[in-house]
């Protein structure tokens, strides 16, 4: 059979049965929307398919820095106990905002809910400044 599409196999893998949900690059994994009132910036971070558990946000030399890392094992066996399948997934997407050295990690409050990481960042918070990172609780 002569093909005459070169294009043919570039197409083939295109189709979504080819994707994993995880090959998308870190911004299309952590889409993230800022918004602003009086006293605070109410950022979100869309990680769908993570765990709370998953999740680290931490804030060093003014840098927010959001990771997310996940690991998944999908066996399955026949009736005899032998393995027909068997895919493994180890992965992690991190990114980092710059807020201002003036904030701790104190004045940041999180959470966790729907596969969507909400973070209200205060305008004006002075306090002193930290030299190691620590880690936002996130409820």
């Amino acid at each position: 059979m002569l093909l005459t599409n070169r294009n043919f196999f570039n197409d083939f893998f295109k189709d979504p049965f080819f994707e994993s949900p995880f090959d998308h690059s870190t911004t299309q994994v952590m889409r993230t929307d800022v918004h602003e009132n009086d006293s605070s910036y109410l950022v979100e971070v869309e990680l769908p398919g993570y765990n709370k558990e998953d999740i680290k946000a931490d804030l060093k030399d003014g840098y927010l820095t959001i990771t997310a890392s996940h690991e998944e094992n999908q066996e399955e066996k026949d009736k005899k106990g032998n393995c027909i399948r068997k895919e493994r997934y180890t992965g992690s997407c991190h990114r980092s905002f710059y807020i201002g050295d003036h904030l701790t990690q104190e004045d940041i409050k999180a959470s966790f809910k729907d596969g969507v990481l909400h973070l209200s960042i205060p305008k004006d918070a002075p306090k002193e400044i930290e030299d190691q990172a620590k880690y936002i609780t996130i409820e």
